[in-house]
């Protein structure tokens, strides 16, 4: 089996500009495997903790120091390893931390390392990432592609101030299968263009890709989705249903869920009604952090009203963390999660998380961050964990692309596999 000979570790720039954190690790049969990790804008305070330079150089944001965490404190404790073996060196990061947030070693350092490690696994023994991820966790029976949520129209912290709610998403058909689930992706995007362009919308692009058109309500986002349906292919409900994150608590102001579609804003339960109207009217399935942290209340309530009908979704509530997840699982404020190894900071970690919510029959969101690199690791790892969604963004711009591409490409790969099994058990059975 082989071994790890060398680690090494650099500075890099995601999507934004801003640096993150890239892991290149050489084993002694001469493979090499590197992986880059994400960051977020919209970050929940139960996040592990990136470490930054804080100093004048990158505007305090360089990660030169997580990078010689890996290079002089990670890189001698695992070289010599088997990296198949994921957990020792998670658990050999964690101890070597010894925080519970990561921020000594930072949890940029770590996750850099975990995700390089596990590419180095499958590479070890010559199995595609996805395929190695669904032997090595046994977390699915089938490898199949999760169904899309594309964001078309970004707001909140993620668009230019003129929206609340941060992404408008559309979402094909669970029985439509990947190929043409992109291609309706880009056709819709196209068709907004052209729709946002006639009504003199503005059709720039936020920091993810999605459009930031000037509107009166978020509400109106509803409208213009339904008019690009209508002039597409594909029918609303049938084909496809729409989608948001919220991202509640960046618009929660002074006591009220500072909305442009109400005067003065919404109370908790105004808020919960809200979202019932957009569910009756324009078939919003897909909600995700519909409030703050801290209402846990109106959680409860929404998950009641609507929860046998609607994913409510959690990501700044359960942060990919185990013991978050358990109480939002025991106090039943949601059925979907967003999973994003980089809350977390380990592999192992996110899948520990992973298994508890698949125990509890919830639904899995893989999910890209707002910072991405062209690395497309969670692309494999989504597959090989069975998740039932993935988020990786509009069908534009070259980190949210490159996912889609290697998703594609494992699309193609399980669909060859499947006609050389079916032409295998035709020829056995004459």
């Amino acid at each position: 089996m082989a071994v790890i000979r060398g680690v090494w570790a650099r500075e890099v720039l995601d999507s934004r500009g801003i640096p993150t954190v890239e892991c290149t690790i050489w084993l002694d049969n001469g493979g090499i495997v590197a992986s880059s990790v994400p960051t977020g804008t919209s970050t929940s305070k139960y996040e592990a903790k990136e470490l930054r330079d804080g100093d004048d150089r990158m505007d305090g944001l360089g990660v030169l120091k997580a990078v010689n965490n890996i290079n002089t404190i990670i890189a001698p404790k695992i070289i010599g390893l088997d990296p198949t073996n994921q957990e020792q060196i998670d658990q050999i990061m964690l101890e070597l931390d010894g925080t519970e947030e990561k921020k000594n070693l930072g949890a940029n350092a770590i996750l850099a390392v975990s995700q390089a490690n596990l590419k180095a696994g499958a590479l070890a023994i010559g199995k595609p990432l996805y395929f190695y991820t669904k032997e090595k966790y046994q977390l699915t029976q089938y490898l199949t592609i999760p169904s899309a949520i594309y964001t078309l129209i970004s707001g909140g912290e993620h668009g230019a101030e003129n929206l609340d709610i941060q992404e408008f998403e559309v979402i094909p058909a669970s029985f439509v299968e990947f190929d043409k689930s992109l291609e309706m992706a880009v056709k819709l995007f196209h068709q907004l263009e052209k729709v946002l362009i006639n009504k003199k919308a503005g059709h720039s692009v936020g920091i993810l890709g999605g459009f930031t058109p000037n509107l009166f309500s978020n509400t109106d986002v509803f409208e213009l989705l339904v008019e690009t349906v209508k002039a597409s292919p594909y029918v609303l409900t049938q084909d496809l249903f729409f989608g948001i994150d919220a991202a509640a608590e960046s618009f929660y102001i002074d006591g009220r869920y500072r909305l442009k579609d109400k005067g003065g804003g919404y109370k908790g339960g105004e808020l919960v009604e809200y979202y019932k109207q957009i569910r009756d009217l324009y078939r919003v399935f897909f909600i995700e952090d519909p409030f703050r942290e801290e209402d846990q209340k109106l959680w409860q309530t929404l998950m009641n009203e609507m929860g046998d009908s609607t994913r409510i979704v959690s990501d700044n509530l359960t942060a990919t963390n185990l013991k978050r997840t358990q109480e939002v699982i025991e106090k039943k404020l949601a059925n979907t999660i967003m999973i994003k190894p980089n809350q977390v900071g380990t592999i192992s970690e996110t899948i520990e998380v992973v298994k508890l919510t698949k125990t509890n029959n919830w639904q899995i969101v893989v999910s890209h961050r707002s910072g991405e690199t062209n690395d497309d690791f969670i692309a494999d790892f989504a597959v090989g964990i069975g998740a039932d969604y993935i988020k990786f963004g509009p069908p534009n711009r070259g980190e949210r692309v490159s996912k889609y591409n290697r998703l594609l490409m494992i699309f193609n790969e399980l669909k060859q596999s499947q006609s050389q099994t079916q032409t295998t058990q035709t020829t056995s059975a004459t």
